[in-house]
């Protein structure tokens, strides 16, 4: 009786030790493999991230303003009384210096925040303007703006700012404002925005919705019935409603914090982007995205990345044939994102499409 007593408190207390390793080095994993947590900020991940911080003293956002080097009686900090603070954001080349001084000076009117990333490598030949100072300058060969985008305008670097202009070159500025424009995008509640072309100057029109309304200030769908492209009051995405081109968006800060996570790292030239943007508009695209025509522009359409300022025949042969290359490139990215896109919604079983129509019953 006494031997089977024995073993039996031998087996128990096996158990209970075998248990406890079991415990242990389940603390032990937990604590060498931490939850990840890519989305969100919470106290937990704020507390490892910094903890040999005290919190006040963090400082979790920055801004693009260029602050001097020491302070002087004759030198004030700026302060104004704009309504709302914008950050005019370009990929530059020197053979479009003029479209471009024109573009920045409207925006210096309002102390708008100006970026240029030269893709050319030429900045010196800007140091003429006299607005070249107030400008930040960065330079990187032949890369686009949206590569310029993801990498320089990150939500928390930008967050001071109520609009990001991510805007192409070659465009004219002559019968747009600014503050007008902002004025007009705040009071219609557009997240996402772009200023309507001018058709009778444009020479790149890709789509209709883009096309100024003289009829109206703003307007967020467009109604055409020729070929396969059915659009009417019925219609609920792009290229009907819920759309802006990719040459002169505008997006505001809450916007552009979901915008900057869209932007594929490896996809630089930014093709299959437009067709989503809604999902970034806070709330339904039919109202949050929008062209405004009051304030319009012209698109020239001058394809100058990759290209030369030169005016030879051989270069611009050269510049023909690498426009080529970049528009295959261009298209292949378009597929790329498409099944990137598909792939996630499949994968995330979580996610619901918000302009998906539901079925009913």
């Amino acid at each position: 009786m006494k031997k089977r007593t024995s073993l039996g408190l031998v087996a128990l207390f096996g158990a209970v030790a075998l248990l406890l390793t079991i415990d242990l080095e389940f603390e032990h994993s937990k604590v060498d493999v931490p939850r990840q947590e890519p989305f969100g900020s919470t106290e937990r991940t704020w507390r490892s991230s910094v903890q040999g911080l005290p919190r006040g003293i963090v400082e979790s956002t920055s801004d693009l303003e260029l602050k001097p080097l020491w302070h002087s009686t004759s030198l004030k900090t700026k302060e104004t009384n704009d309504s709302y603070s914008a950050l005019l954001a370009m990929a530059v080349g020197i053979s479009q210096k003029e479209s471009v001084d024109s573009i920045v000076r409207k925006f210096l009117l309002d102390n708008c925040s100006i970026i240029l990333f030269h893709y050319d490598g030429d900045v010196d030949g800007w140091r003429d303007l006299e607005w070249h100072s107030k400008a930040i300058h960065i330079v990187a060969f032949n890369q686009t703006k949206w590569w310029f985008a993801k990498r320089f305008l990150h939500p928390d670097v930008v967050s001071i700012y109520d609009y990001i202009f991510l805007w192409d070159e070659d465009l004219g500025v002559k019968n747009f404002h600014l503050r007008r424009y902002l004025e007009l995008m705040s009071s219609e509640g557009l997240e996402i925005s772009q200023p309507a072309l001018d058709p009778g100057l444009s020479s790149d029109i890709h789509h209709r919705i883009t096309v100024r309304n003289r009829m109206t200030k703003v307007h967020r769908r467009v109604y055409d019935h020729r070929g396969s492209l059915k659009c009417s009051d019925k219609s609920k995405g792009p290229p009907c409603t819920g759309w802006v081109e990719g040459m002169a968006p505008v997006f505001s800060r809450s916007a552009w914090q979901c915008v900057w996570h869209l932007i594929q790292n490896d996809l630089v030239h930014g093709w299959g982007l437009d067709m989503k943007l809604g999902y970034c508009s806070q709330g339904d695209q039919t109202k949050k995205v929008g062209v405004i025509d009051s304030e319009y522009i012209v698109h020239m359409g001058i394809p100058s990345l990759g290209g030369s300022s030169g005016g030879n025949k051989a270069m611009s042969q050269k510049s023909l044939d690498l426009r080529t290359h970049i528009r295959r490139q261009s298209t292949a990215e378009l597929r790329i994102f498409k099944a990137r896109w598909n792939k996630a919604v499949n994968e995330d079983k979580g996610w619901v499409d918000p302009f998906k129509p539901r079925r009913k019953g």
